[in-house]
């Protein structure tokens, strides 16, 4: 088994790439945007859950999407903030486990990575509203997410996976979807990290009483994510510290 330092569990959509979980169906099925749209709203601001919009969704389609459907769309639209992609490499290179941890659709990212988009990542929590025949390119570690609360629990199993005495954890996320898996984080001392962050993500956060350790890309989308190695590692050395 892979020794990892610790792990950074983040999600996806609008946090670390300029799109929505829905978009891939939304190209399929032009005429459902605004209905899939107004549905990723409603759930990342906790107004409905993440059930209830796949369920809809369900309805609005006439079948699953394809693994062609999915190129396609990939092929002419796939993009991340600036630096993503090199981070997850830094952290495969540096001993740091990412996890991409998301309600987004599992079969975007089996496809991503696939098609090498997306660098190889040992983990992934997402969605099971779009899933693919399992392939090499896979995770080692796939786990379901069917509702927004479930991003803590799927950190902490991938962490209690890691077998090592470092339990070291960064959460990246943007919206109040994001909020159970930071106040997750914030009762196990994670580093906590807002990115193009909401203001369903502050508010969540104003009144759980959830103290934010990093805000980045409030101000312009072209922060670049290896701007944040220097933080991670300062926070890996304060933890190695604090239990040596």
């Amino acid at each position: 088994m892979t020794q990892y330092r610790a792990i950074i569990s983040s999600d996806w959509n609008g946090c670390l790439a300029p799109c929505g979980p829905f978009d891939g169906i939304a190209h399929s099925f032009p005429q459902q945007t605004s209905q899939l749209d107004a549905l990723f709203k409603a759930y990342t601001s906790n107004r409905i859950s993440l059930v209830k919009a796949c369920d809809t969704i369900r309805t609005l389609l006439p079948g699953p999407i394809t693994v062609s459907q999915m190129d396609a769309y990939l092929d002419r639209a796939f993009t991340t903030y600036t630096g993503v992609c090199e981070l997850i490499d830094w952290c495969r290179q540096n001993s740091i486990l990412f996890m991409i941890n998301t309600t987004g659709p599992t079969g975007y990212f089996q496809r991503a990575l696939a098609k090498g988009y997306l660098p190889p990542i040992a983990a992934l929590s997402s969605n099971d509203l779009t899933r693919f025949p399992a392939a090499p390119s896979d995770p080692t570690l796939m786990l379901a997410l069917d509702e927004i609360q479930d991003k803590g629990g799927n950190s902490a199993r991938v962490l209690q996976s890691m077998g090592h005495t470092i339990q070291a954890c960064i959460i990246i996320g943007d919206s109040g979807g994001d909020g159970p898996h930071f106040e997750w984080g914030a009762q196990t001392g994670a580093l906590l990290i807002g990115s193009m962050p909401k203001p369903s993500l502050l508010a969540y956060c104003s009144e759980k009483a959830i103290a934010i350790d990093l805000l980045v890309g409030r101000d312009a989308e072209d922060f670049d994510f290896m701007g944040l190695t220097p933080v991670i590692e300062d926070f890996l050395n304060q933890k190695l510290a604090s239990i040596s």
